[in-house]
């Protein structure tokens, strides 16, 4: 039977703590956690996300509803902003990709939202979905963009949007006879 390796996952988590510590090391804070507690930087990012994330999944008072859009738009508008400041269009088109899919997902939400508040954990779910598509690692967003909303928007939006403007043309001409 071919079980886990624990040892490489051991290993794996070891680098992943490893890549927390190397990648938060300008961040003030987390040097005064280190002095304070003696503990690696990574252990209080991973408690903080880990807070997060249950605070999340409890939604007391819809505060998951509140994190769960924290955490799908600070991501990417710390991405945007930076984006502004380069000359290539390639991160430009990744971002406008998420948020065309965070605001149809808001739209969507808005118009199932008694629905969707009875659905255990859903807000943790979303949190997730909405990293899974934020984070650049990742780019899920484009996954949903090709699959649903481009096949949407191709087959009813321009097609609708070139039929009015068709009739637009149409009723000027009219009007100039």
């Amino acid at each position: 039977m071919d079980g886990l390796n624990f040892g490489s996952l051991g290993s794996s988590v070891v680098g992943f703590l490893k890549n927390i510590d190397d990648n938060t090391k300008h961040i003030g804070v987390l040097d005064q956690f280190e002095k304070q507690t003696s503990l690696p930087r990574s252990y209080a990012v991973v408690s903080g996300v880990g807070v997060y994330l249950v605070l999340v999944f409890l939604n007391f008072g819809g505060i998951g509803q509140l994190l769960s859009n924290i955490s799908g738009f600070a991501i990417p508008a710390y991405y945007s902003l930076k984006a502004l400041k380069t000359k290539t269009t390639s991160d430009d088109t990744k971002l406008l990709t998420y948020w065309v899919v965070f605001a149809f997902l808001n739209v969507i939400e808005f118009w199932t939202k008694a629905l969707l508040y009875w659905i255990p954990s859903y807000f943790l779910f979303k949190t997730i979905f909405l990293l899974y598509c934020s984070l650049p690692q990742y780019n899920g967003s484009e996954v949903i963009y090709v699959n649903i909303i481009q096949p949407i928007s191709e087959n009813y939006i321009f097609p609708a949007v070139a039929a009015t403007q068709e009739l637009a043309e149409k009723v000027q001409e009219k009007k100039e006879e």
